[in-house]
């Protein structure tokens, strides 16, 4: 149960630990002016806003509110990105657009199994669409379509039409 509870606390402060993590990466492997470029208007960006929308899937969730805990697939999927995201960083030669495929993928993956996650606790816990309307609202299935024979409507008209 811990290790759920610190990833529910560590997803908010990853969105900008590893889009910091980038640009250290870049500094500390000393990769070229192109290198910064890419992490300043692309890696960073992506890895900022993918983090934050998956900690607001995954934080949206009735059970990880009420447990403030994330689930045991929350874990496995964002210990597996976070670990890419960090290679990613690395700039490791040869294995760099491998790490960076890998990272894009199980990003999605982690997406969609936000969403799953989500759809599946909001189907079971009852939350749906509820009628506001009473049973007084809605029309007798004897009722006719014409209102002059309606009960309870006066017409008034205005000019007749034969004079």
């Amino acid at each position: 149960m811990w290790l759920r509870q610190a990833f529910f606390r560590w997803l908010l402060p990853a969105a900008f630990v590893l889009p910091l993590w980038m640009i250290a990466g870049w500094a500390i492997f000393g990769q070229s002016g192109w290198g910064l470029l890419w992490v300043l208007l692309m890696a960073v960006p992506a890895v900022f806003v993918g983090q934050l929308v998956l900690t607001l899937l995954t934080r949206s969730r009735p059970s990880v509110r009420a447990e403030r805990a994330v689930s045991w697939w929350d874990v496995g999927g964002f210990a597996l990105w976070h670990a890419l995201t960090i290679s990613v960083g690395c700039f490791l030669d040869g294995a760099f657009p491998w790490l960076l495929t890998a990272a894009i993928i199980v990003a999605i993956g982690l997406f969609w199994l936000q969403l799953s996650q989500l759809w599946s606790e909001a189907r079971g816990s009852g939350a749906r669409l509820r009628e506001t309307i009473t049973w007084s609202s809605i029309p007798r299935a004897d009722a006719t379509a014409d209102p002059r024979q309606a009960p309870g409507v006066i017409i008034i008209e205005e000019s007749r039409s034969g004079d």
